[in-house]
């Protein structure tokens, strides 16, 4: 079997930024047993409700689910189960410290394949306010509205 290039996206948390304000983001391996790796390269996982925490100077990934095999016996794995996080110890520092500051938490973002390796895209992220959502959706659709305009103006000009 040959050996995957590149990076193969399976599952994205879009909400998380609807949520968040993202300041900086990670990349992490993760620690999975067989069937996840299947499953995983089958599509399946949500990143919706998860989370990730530091204990005792190792990460962990809470909260997401990686559905079981379809195809796994007795052998599949638990879909929402704790999930061990690589990253360099300065890396952990600069994250507890983080974390540990009011308002702030570590989000999940996207959960790829690099070169054939599971990893995940960690985000230092501090929560939104009910007026700052709002905003950022009046700001979108402004911007949606001013490019459209200026299509069809384009389109009368020529």
């Amino acid at each position: 079997m040959a050996k995957e290039k590149g990076e193969k996206v399976v599952a994205l948390n879009r909400r998380a930024r609807h949520e968040y304000t993202i300041e900086k983001t990670y990349e992490a391996g993760l620690v999975l047993q067989g069937t996840e790796v299947k499953s995983l390269r089958e599509g399946h996982a949500n990143l919706t409700d998860g989370y990730a925490y530091i204990d005792r100077g190792e990460a962990f990934l809470d909260q997401v689910s990686i559905p079981q095999y379809s195809n796994g016996t007795w052998t599949n794995h638990a879909a929402k189960r704790i999930r061990k996080l690589l990253l360099h110890k300065d890396e952990i520092a600069k994250l507890a410290r983080k974390a540990a500051e009011g308002g702030y938490t570590l989000v999940p973002m996207k959960l790829y394949f690099v070169d054939g390796r599971a990893k995940v895209e960690i985000a230092v992220a501090k929560g939104k306010t009910q007026y700052d959502k709002r905003q950022t959706l009046r700001e979108r659709q402004d911007r949606r509205e001013a490019e459209r305009a200026m299509r069809t103006r384009n389109r009368m000009g020529e």
